[in-house]
């Protein structure tokens, strides 16, 4: 019979730290006892030894975990747990591919936490089908998903992704399950990146900002600080945005190389952003900016190895092309803040002064702003703004 919305009882959400901060933050606080969380990144990015840290930190507790992997040997697991330092008797390693034997392995071991490394390994008996297949995938998620809410156990499931780097399976996989991560970064990089996609006990609007050490994942205190260390000073081809990720600035640099178009069609290649996004760019700078690319390769990096999604870093990369393409430097001491308009227009973008806020934190004196950001009085005596309406007006700033 339904019931009145008043008449749910109001039940807060206990949660538990993985042990991790900046994974807690994306978790929405920490882990909920009873949820599902899918991970996804690129092969090799750290995905397993994220969830062998956690599983080290919240056996420190002496809570029991449960580590499931289907890809990997138990001595190929002990192998890594060694390089890492973990060396806990609460870590309980299994090379079970059977869905249904996890029911035995709650019972028996009552473990706080289960990761299931990976979910495409997991095959039902009851289906005839390989694992990995999709029926296999919904069957096995959603056995698993039973399992969570019945004996109230977190389970961290690994997910494999395709070549479009989305999590490879059915859609469903994603909408079953409570919580949804993407372990983002280059592997030849550092610096990791957790964005959470979906999470029913949480904001969307948090990322985590990890680095991969030699012994193993490690938080970073000061991401903006740190994405800027390898920074060479002044020199061509270069700008510094401020990225809004989640509800953190991040003072990112971006680099472009504008050369002469050897072949009858002139190359866009970037790194970080999005392909078609580099194009618009380009189009605009030569058709609103008057700057001649048309017969110029034009390449884009982001420094870092992030992928930027943001729209305020238009600015920035503009000026960074424009920079490549005079060979001239753009200043040391600003950064740019704002999105571009198809006519040209520069365009404001929320979350104005904590960005200058953390431009100012790191010792940028100058910041090119859209016409009319409002921000608190004290930014504008401490921080040069420069106020641009167009694209052009900005090129000529940075002239």
């Amino acid at each position: 019979m339904p019931v009145p919305l008043t008449a749910v009882a109001d039940e807060a959400v206990v949660r538990f730290t993985s042990g991790i901060a900046e994974f807690d933050r994306v978790l929405g606080g920490g882990v909920v006892p009873g949820s599902l969380v899918l991970i996804g990144g690129d092969p090799g990015i750290g995905k397993s030894t994220l969830l062998l840290q956690v599983a080290q930190r919240i056996a420190a507790a002496s809570r029991p975990v449960l580590y499931v992997s289907g890809e990997e040997s138990l001595a190929q697991i002990r192998m890594r747990s060694l390089r890492l330092g973990i060396d806990s008797p609460h870590i309980h390693l299994s090379n079970e591919q059977n869905v249904e034997a996890l029911t035995g392995y709650l019972q028996t071991l009552r473990p706080r936490v289960v990761v299931v490394d990976s979910i495409q390994t997991i095959s039902s008996p009851g289906l005839s089908s390989v694992p990995g297949t999709v029926a296999q995938l919904r069957e096995c998620a959603a056995r698993i998903m039973e399992m969570a809410k019945r004996t109230n156990t977190a389970f961290f499931l690994v997910g494999h992704v395709t070549k479009e780097g989305v999590i490879a399976g059915p859609k469903v996989l994603e909408h079953l399950v409570d919580t949804v991560v993407y372990f983002e970064g280059e592997k030849a990089q550092g610096f990791r990146l957790l964005r959470a996609v979906k999470n029913r006990f949480g904001s969307t609007d948090e990322v985590g900002v990890l680095e991969m050490a030699a012994k193993g994942i490690v938080e970073v205190a000061n991401p903006s600080e740190a994405l800027l260390s390898g920074r060479q000073g002044q020199g061509t081809g270069t700008a510094v945005v401020v990225s809004y990720e989640g509800t953190r600035p991040l003072l990112v640099e971006v680099q472009s190389l504008v050369a002469p178009c050897t072949f009858g069609y002139p190359r866009r290649m970037v790194s970080g952003l999005d392909q078609n996004r580099l194009a618009l760019l380009v189009a605009v700078l030569d058709r609103r900016g008057g700057l001649s690319l048309a017969s110029s390769d034009v390449y884009v990096k982001v420094a870092g190895g992030f992928f930027l999604r943001d729209p305020a870093v238009d600015l920035g990369v503009a000026a960074a092309i424009a920079s490549g393409l005079r060979d001239e430097s753009v200043p040391a001491d600003m950064v740019f803040i704002g999105e571009i308009g198809l006519t040209g227009e520069v365009r404001p973008v929320p979350a104005m002064e904590p960005r200058v806020r953390e431009a100012m934190k790191l010792g940028f004196a100058r910041a090119v702003v859209p016409v009319g950001a409002r921000m608190d009085a004290s930014v504008n005596r401490e921080m040069g703004l420069v106020e641009v309406a167009t694209l052009r007006e900005m090129l000529e700033v940075i002239r």
